[in-house]
């Protein structure tokens, strides 16, 4: 005949099985069963509120060496693929999606930011059929390189109905020049060093000169 266990026994039993991993819980409760006997599987399974079948899976389990040799709940490769890892071509896609949208801290040529929000990056992307959330177009924007840009006003002023047009026309004036046969010179202006003079701008000056 089964041996029941007291209300004390049962208790500290019920609290260990709870902080248990899926995987654990159900080798606990095999242990338990066996150590029974007959009848222990349906005893156990009341004890902590599981599936019969739970139980017996977990017995298979323990009597299987390649089972209890495995370090992790899941098994290698297991869960859903990342959205990063998902779309080979998402970083150029993104890059390509935010070329005309980005501007830069003259004086730290490493800051850079971009006027576009999250969710419009999702849908400029889903245009691409790149699906993504606003999470992972966080993690791109940190992984290249783009800071939040900080506001310096305390109080806001509004959102303008042109806000976008200087960058329309800078894209728009670069488009142009491109497609013209005039020469394109990049001119790469320096703050002022330590000694308080210019350099590059000063050279190109005096070159012109």
């Amino acid at each position: 005949m089964l041996t029941e266990y007291n209300d004390e026994i049962v208790n500290n039993m019920c609290s260990l099985y709870k902080n248990l991993s899926e995987k654990d819980r159900r080798r606990y409760a095999a242990i338990e069963a066996k150590k029974l006997g007959h009848g222990g599987i349906v005893y156990i399974a009341t004890i902590f509120g599981c599936d019969e079948k739970t139980i017996r899976k977990g017995i298979a389990e323990l009597d299987n060496e390649d089972c209890m040799a495995q370090t992790t709940i899941r098994r290698q490769g297991g869960g859903r693929t990342s959205k990063m890892e998902k779309y080979n071509n998402i970083d150029e896609v993104f890059l390509a999606v935010l070329k005309e949208h980005t501007a830069g801290n003259p004086m730290d040529e490493k800051v850079k930011w971009t006027h576009l929000t999250r969710n419009e990056i999702c849908k400029e992307m889903a245009k691409s059929d790149i699906k993504i959330s606003e999470n992972i177009v966080k993690k791109l924007l940190k992984k290249h390189g783009y800071v939040k840009r900080k506001a310096l006003k305390k109080k806001s002023t509004g959102t303008h109905k042109d806000r976008d047009q200087q960058f329309k026309k800078i894209a728009s004036l670069r488009e142009e020049y491109e497609n013209s046969d005039n020469p394109i010179i990049s001119i790469d202006a320096k703050k002022k060093n330590l000694s308080g003079t210019y350099t590059e701008m000063d050279n190109l000056s005096a070159q012109r000169r």
